[in-house]
């Protein structure tokens, strides 16, 4: 995905969001109640949704490097990648990627990590990193290991981490405008009777954020399983259906061991997760490969 696009992604989605809480503000008769406590509702709108998408774009321009410097990715060098192994790594996401239609090649890299996995990740299409754990090669066959890349590379041509970065934007823009108006209703109601009660204003918006936040990281994870369903049957047509399920079989043998500690902001573009829970990143691998086994939009095979 380009800048360009990304860019007017971004504008076009908080111009619908502040859109949307207008129209919310003048039915609800919230903009009243704010205008009563010289509150002007549109800087408040404009306010909540900088803060919102902001916070979101800043995590997705530095997902390449957090992933380098706090997953410990090494970047791997395509002119001179090493042994045999990396160079058929390159070689392998190079592949996929002009298969899958992209012009910009994805770095790829490898971490430390004896648990098999792989993860997507980078503000677009043209500035992608493709990253697998050194237990993926120990754990599976290199054509298991083709239909993991596969997956990833269907991550980025979905422009996934992008659309992921749009949605918690719009979550982030309604949790801080609720919590900002909610707690100026409650707190501010007795002002001309006992002052301003700031402190109480603070802690009560403190405990709404978190509360909306949580339902709002429902709705953000049921998309990034959605995600993951899309990306696998992706995999599947860059490799075939049967190397896509065996990978995934492959990652279900290992599911119940004890993963080791690894930066959470990744987590959401691994192939594989702890999933079974309205807050899990990844549906549980058994749905997933049944899904895939069922699907119809699949039409590569052996």
């Amino acid at each position: 995905m380009s800048w360009f696009r990304s860019t007017f992604l971004l504008i076009l989605t908080n111009i619908l969001v502040v859109a949307t809480i207008t129209i919310l503000i003048h039915v609800t008769g919230i903009q009243g109640y704010l205008y009563h406590y010289g509150i002007d509702p549109l800087s408040l709108m404009i306010l909540c949704s900088v803060i919102g998408f902001g916070g979101a774009f800043v995590s997705l321009l530095m997902s390449r490097w957090m992933a380098k410097t706090m997953g410990g990715v090494q970047v791997l060098d395509p002119q001179n990648p090493g042994g045999a192994e990396e160079k058929w790594l390159v070689d392998t996401v190079y592949g996929l990627a002009r298969k899958a239609g992209l012009e910009t090649m994805p770095e790829v890299g490898v971490y430390q990590s004896p648990d098999p996995n792989a993860f997507a990740t980078g503000p677009g299409k043209d500035s992608a990193l493709v990253a697998v754990s050194t237990g993926l090669f120990s754990a599976m066959k290199r054509d298991q290991i083709e239909a993991v890349l596969g997956h990833e590379m269907t991550h980025i041509t979905n422009g996934d981490m992008v659309t992921l970065t749009l949605i918690q934007g719009v979550i982030n823009s309604f949790v801080f405008f609720l919590a900002w108006t909610l707690s100026i209703i409650l707190t501010r109601s007795n002002d001309e009777r006992r002052g301003n009660n700031y402190m109480a204003q603070y802690f009560i918006q403190d405990m709404l954020r978190m509360a909306f936040g949580l339902l709002g990281m429902i709705v953000v994870m049921w998309f990034s399983r959605w995600r993951e369903y899309r990306a696998d049957a992706g995999g599947a047509r860059l490799t075939s259906r049967h190397r896509m399920a065996d990978a995934l079989r492959a990652l279900q043998r290992y599911i119940d061991r004890p993963k080791p500690v690894e930066p959470a902001s990744l987590a959401a573009f691994k192939i594989s997760a702890p999933g079974g829970s309205l807050f899990a990143s990844h549906p549980p691998l058994e749905q997933r490969i049944e899904r895939l086994e069922s699907s119809s939009e699949v039409v590569a095979e052996d």
